[in-house]
């Protein structure tokens, strides 16, 4: 019996230099060729070259060109590869193609993996302009928030594709998210406008083989000399898209690829982490590395005089990506953006997810005031974002916002002697990490606002007694800076993809 994938298969010479083009699906109308990196277009039995593609930037992936895996019991091959560039940064999707000759695509998603499916609508999709960042919609009956609406670009592209939209030609890109997980997204580079579906997988569920090697890395390619300083600095993070340099603590944007325009800002006042760059530990049940650092501040709306501070170590593992170590005053917590969409009420007191309520604890405005090490996503010194906490029990929530995209965040709260452990941290640093420990967030535990102001009430009347009782005019001095009530803002790392 003949092989039934040879059957879909088409080979032809490539218009550009003669060699072999393949086709493993019918459904696929664009190729590159390998070898002079032609774009090829099937139409029938004839190619025909449309020019030529620019170079893949490396984005150092652990997938590669015909890697092989099982999704939901359907095996597939990555067959293809898109990169895009946004104004949030670069990201690749792969063309998955099943063994039944239909087509998948696995994503980049904050730092995982989404894998997704062609999808239609029972209506036309509205234009790009009329979904809003942050509003709810129905897609064919099923309620949706919009999660991000940016406009984007093809940058390059590898192998076979069901589709190519124009190079370097913006066009909007607008992702939608549900309660359930279920991630949407509309691309409005071709007409109609493609739509896709899919929900967040781990590349460790998908028994992957055929993977880029790790010793296949050509790290000298990842290194570069400093804008600022000219210090040697190195890449070791695939797909980082920001960088601070170790010597003059400039953060480097990355966005334009090594070998690229790199444009970089000075930062002064160095904060040191507690947990130094490059540590590795354990932390459910999966070994992590401490990749990069960031301190943010955040206000009450309306309120920059009082600011309360915290820190986010971006963890990273091979397989399962990334996820934030929060360090804030009211404890440690570990938090990893969701693919799904919390549904808030309309006075946002509370947020659901997963079936379950949490309350909201804070609402501030949040800026970013020093990096340090590698992101997945393009940070900025100074950066933006409205927050808002929720809560319940040990388990925590939260949705950072900017005017192009909406994050979601959970996790939970865990003790300083847990993080102590997982890292190996003894004897005076161990002291150093240590915080409220309140335990779980909910209910009566931290001080409440009310109790706060009842407590400056005592000692401003205290303060004025010792005065009278001095006979002199001078004041108690200082200001009253509030210890801040936030879990850290849980920073998605800004860029939906």
């Amino acid at each position: 019996m003949a092989d039934p994938g040879s059957q879909r298969a088409y080979r032809a010479a490539c218009p550009g230099c003669g060699a072999p083009v393949e086709f493993r699906s019918a459904q696929s109308t664009h190729a590159v060729c390998a070898y002079c990196h032609s774009t090829v277009v099937r139409d029938g039995a004839t190619l025909s070259r449309l020019g030529k593609m620019a170079e893949l930037f490396d984005d150092h992936s652990p997938l590669a060109l015909m890697a092989a895996g099982k999704w939901r019991g359907r095996a597939f091959t990555l067959v293809g590869r898109l990169q895009y560039r946004s104004g949030s940064g670069t990201w690749t999707e792969w063309n998955a193609l099943f063994d039944d000759g239909t087509a998948g695509m696995l994503a980049e998603d904050n730092g995982a993996y989404v894998f997704s499916l062609p999808a239609a609508m029972q209506r036309e999709a509205p234009p790009a302009a009329q979904l809003r960042v942050g509003n709810t919609t129905a897609i064919d009956g099923k309620p949706f928030s919009v999660a991000s609406n940016d406009q984007v670009a093809l940058v390059s592209a590898q192998g076979e594709l069901p589709k190519l939209p124009p190079p370097n030609q913006p066009f909007a890109m607008v992702e939608l998210r549900s309660a359930d997980g279920e991630v949407l997204s509309i691309d409005y580079g071709s007409q109609p406008p493609a739509l896709s579906r899919g929900k967040a997988v781990l590349l460790e569920e998908l028994a992957l083989s055929g993977l880029r090697e790790e010793s296949a890395k050509e790290e000298k390619g990842r290194q570069f000399t400093c804008p600022n300083c000219g210090a040697q600095v190195e890449v070791a993070l695939a797909g980082s898209k920001s960088i601070t340099c170790r010597a003059c603590n400039s953060l480097i944007d990355l966005t334009q690829g090594i070998g690229g325009e790199l444009r970089h800002a000075l930062q002064d006042e160095p904060v040191q982490p507690l947990i130094p760059l490059g540590t590795t530990g354990q932390l459910q049940g999966a070994h992590w590395e401490v990749v990069g650092f960031q301190h943010r501040l955040g206000h009450e709306p309306g309120d920059s005089d009082e600011q309360f501070g915290w820190s986010e170590y971006l963890l990273y593992n091979t397989k399962r990506g990334f996820i934030f170590l929060i360090d804030s005053q009211e404890g440690w917590s570990v938090v990893k953006p969701t693919t799904g969409a919390p549904v808030m009420t309309a006075s946002a007191g509370s947020a659901t997810y997963l079936g379950t309520t949490y309350q909201l604890k804070e609402s501030y405005e949040a800026h970013t005031d020093y990096v340090a090490g590698e992101f997945y996503w393009q940070v900025e010194r100074g950066q933006k974002t409205f927050n808002r906490d929720f809560a319940k029990g040990a388990s925590v929530l939260s949705l950072e916002q900017t005017p192009r995209e909406v994050t979601w965040s959970s996790g939970s709260t865990i003790d300083s002697d847990v993080v102590a452990k997982a890292f190996k941290l003894d004897g005076g640093k161990k002291d150093l990490l240590k915080r409220g420990d309140a335990g779980p967030t909910s209910g009566g535990s931290g001080v409440g606002c009310g109790t706060v102001i009842v407590l400056f009430v005592i000692v401003l009347i205290l303060l004025l007694m010792v005065r009278a009782c001095r006979g002199d005019d001078r004041t108690g001095g200082g200001g009253f800076r509030s210890g801040g009530g936030s879990y850290g803002g849980y920073s998605s790392g800004g860029g939906h993809k």
